[in-house]
């Protein structure tokens, strides 16, 4: 008993610590994106994405760049363009870039988890884009695609005013009254799963044996980087398989991710978990929802052979070149997390630009369009298991800082 007060004591100081570390790192990053959503129109992305060859596909990695990284968010903007004339490759290609090529997820990877990763994640995205054109041109899905506008064709989306200048609306309160409330609708939409992810990576980081990880992803060992091709394929499948049931997003799944380097997961695995924020349940269900199953299930194994083969390429490209980090550089476990450094004088920062912000949003809202912003459809019954989940989680993580400082 002792001894598991002791553990769920450090579990919890190690996901506040986690939290902490990247807490202005969101904030940030939150900011541009809710920037670039008020300020950048779609009209023009529209108006140039209906190419299927490599300009379309350019526009919308480049477009996909400047975008959200919220998986749900851009779920719906991809749906959106699609709808609106997009060509189907060039809409993936602004998916992949809006989930993995955004500012605001290289800052919390460089934060865990080190350059190589940060260097991996945006050339993966790249590739990811890449493989996936590539494979849309051989296989050639014309008739889901034409069921899918199909489907579309029925909805009626809300169309924002393009008409206003963004260097004019930058100096206007209501301007940033609307990136106030889009960036209280970020954190609206990853609360959850920031807190769930972080909190199963403190349960994780304590309480789980490395035993456990050797067991799922076979040969691997802190120290351990001579992997054949098998043992890392291995890895990089069971990556996205694990991504898969725990249903976090991107952002949350980050600690979780160095853990599992730390633990000894190959580089390549590493990856193809990170990538796999597209591949998990809920999100198989929103495509359903907007194109149909059929769709949603080529669009899933699209991405899966994407992530494969990203994963398998960046895994050997960095090998070749002698860069392959090393599993010792990430020091998941510190105990000392909240010490007087940049961290602690950034955190306070934006959290002063933050509450300014969600002041605008909340106190301003009256001049702001009640309307703004595209979610999907997220599944009810999900979002009730990860509400209570979430509140599970901070009853642990109470409980677990109560033991760990006064008892």
């Amino acid at each position: 008993m002792k001894s598991f007060l002791k553990n769920w004591g450090e579990a919890a100081y190690t996901t506040t610590g986690f939290f902490w570390m990247a807490l202005w790192a969101f904030i940030l990053g939150y900011i541009i994106s809710s920037m670039i959503q008020i300020f950048v129109t779609e009209k023009k992305m529209q108006q140039v994405m209906g190419e299927n060859g490599s300009k379309g596909v350019l526009l919308g990695t480049f477009f996909g760049f400047i975008s959200s990284s919220c998986s749900f968010a851009a779920l719906a903007s991809t749906k959106s363009l699609l709808k609106k004339g997009a060509s189907f490759v060039s809409s993936i290609a602004f998916l992949l870039a809006s989930t993995n090529l955004v500012i605001e997820l290289g800052i919390i990877i460089s934060i865990f988890m080190g350059w190589q990763f940060v260097v991996g994640e945006y050339a993966g995205g790249i590739l990811l884009i890449g493989i996936s054109w590539i494979l849309i041109r051989v296989i050639n899905p014309k008739k889901l695609i034409e069921h899918a506008r199909k489907n579309l064709e029925a909805e009626d989306d809300y169309a924002m005013d393009n008409s206003k200048d963004w260097k004019k609306q930058i100096q206007k309160e209501d301007a940033w009254s609307k990136v106030g409330k889009k960036y209280k609708m970020e954190w609206g939409m990853v609360w959850k799963d920031v807190t769930v992810g972080f909190t199963i990576a403190g349960i994780v980081a304590v309480f789980v044996p490395d035993s456990f990880f050797q067991t799922l992803f076979v040969n691997s060992g802190l120290g351990n980087t001579d992997f054949s091709l098998w043992e890392v394929l291995e890895h990089i499948i069971v990556g996205p398989a694990v991504a898969f049931l725990t249903f976090i997003g991107s952002m949350g799944n980050i600690p979780l991710a160095a853990l599992l380097f730390g633990k000894g997961v190959s580089f390549g695995g590493v990856m193809a978990f990170i990538f796999s924020d597209l591949v998990v349940f809920p999100v198989l269900r929103i495509n359903a929802k907007y194109y149909g199953w059929k769709m949603s299930l080529f669009i899933l194994f699209l991405l899966f052979l994407s992530l494969v083969g990203a994963s398998l390429i960046l895994h050997y490209s960095f090998d070749l070149m002698g860069i392959l980090p090393d599993a010792s550089q990430v020091k998941i476990s510190d105990s000392s997390y909240f010490k007087l450094n940049y961290t602690f004088y950034l955190n306070i920062a934006f959290l002063v630009i933050s509450g300014y912000l969600v002041y605008l949003a909340f106190f301003k809202r009256k001049k702001v369009d009640s309307q703004m912003g595209k979610m999907a459809p997220k599944s009810q019954f999900m979002e009730k298991i990860m509400k209570y989940a979430a509140i599970v989680c901070y009853i642990w993580l109470a409980g677990g800082l109560i033991v760990k400082f006064l008892i």
